[in-house]
């Protein structure tokens, strides 16, 4: 047995560090030590706190998850390290996985993804987050010329907002509260507004705020006929909308997007290993590093993920580094 150090919420609004015994792996095994893991900000809030519906827990599963909601459970889904021990042609190799933030762990070879030569380790943890940008496009299925509006600009809304830039002749705009996110929106080549100056001509919608009052501007700013995709997720709170006035004779759609299957448009020819693959590959593109805009050593991470949830750490993807002893 090898030893190991791993995060686990223990109840609502509380968290520790716990000594783990992780096994020799076997013939289809690897061991991977870890280098980096991500917070996402949104769903691990809501798990910090024990937000997660009794409806959803079986959905809301990690991959490698242990325990249960709301505690005491291991949670965490975006891990880079390296190949130590098992398959010889990953040995050496950094890899992502979905594992929770552990400092080791032994998974079958299958669920490793080799991170390619030119996407940096640190820079991989944004794989989940672009991996759910990737399906959320593949739901919303932008067309050339369209005018789209991204509300909320965390993780999640600026991925979705890059990956828009590269089709060509959109005309896109993210939408955020804070106005300190009109940088983040520069260095990844898209427009930026606040709210209260959001277009209004938008042909298609994406809300990944996480909040009523964004999916209430996302329905405000699309056009006559137009569509808004809902990603963002909401764990048990209620949400109100204004449906009234014009919802109904502008002839509105609101269409959910999640990425716990692959987009209808692409289950066909795509798993989620292929999607996985993509986003790594696509993380080539360096404007990804403004997303990521803090790091603290993992010793600090029960703090760090309790700041995370009660939002007195801002921020986008908060980064926990594994390499010290």
């Amino acid at each position: 047995m090898t030893g190991a150090t791993a995060f686990w919420v223990d109840g609502p609004g509380a968290g520790a560090l716990r000594d783990e015994d992780i096994p020799e792996p076997g013939g289809d095994d690897v061991l991977v030590r870890t280098l980096y893991t991500g917070i996402s900000r949104g769903t691990e809030s809501v798990v910090f706190r024990g937000g997660v519906p009794v409806s959803e827990r079986g959905r809301m599963r990690a991959p490698f998850q242990a325990g249960e909601f709301p505690g005491p459970v291991k949670y965490g889904y975006l891990n880079v390290g390296v190949v130590e021990q098992g398959d010889p042609t990953l040995v050496g190799r950094t890899v992502f996985a979905l594992y929770p933030h552990q400092s080791a762990f032994v998974v079958p070879s299958s669920k490793v993804f080799v991170v390619p030569d030119d996407v940096p380790p640190r820079r991989a943890v944004l794989a989940g987050a672009v991996e759910t940008a990737v399906n959320v496009l593949w739901d919303a299925a932008p067309l050339v010329g369209d005018r789209v509006g991204v509300i909320g600009a965390g993780m999640i809304g600026c991925s979705v907002a890059r990956l828009l830039r590269g089709i060509p002749g959109l005309d896109v705009v993210l939408v955020d509260v804070d106005g300190s996110k009109a940088a983040v929106a520069d260095r990844l080549g898209v427009a930026f507004a606040h709210p209260d100056d959001a277009p209004r001509d938008r042909d298609l919608a994406i809300d990944v705020s996480g909040a009523e009052a964004g999916l209430q501007v996302a329905l405000e700013s699309v056009v006559t006929e137009g569509e808004v995709i809902e990603a963002s997720w909401f764990g048990d709170r209620a949400v109100r909308l204004d449906l009234g006035g014009a919802f109904h004779s502008r002839r509105l759609t609101i269409r959910s997007s999640q990425v716990g299957m692959v987009s209808p448009r692409r289950r066909g020819t795509r798993t989620t290993g292929d999607r996985l693959a993509l986003a790594l590959r696509l993380l080539s593109d360096p404007a990804f590093d403004a997303l990521l805009t803090g790091s603290s050593p993992w010793r600090e991470l029960p703090a760090v993920m309790a700041a995370v949830a009660d939002g007195s750490s801002t921020g986008l993807c908060h980064t926990i580094d594994w390499r010290a002893a």
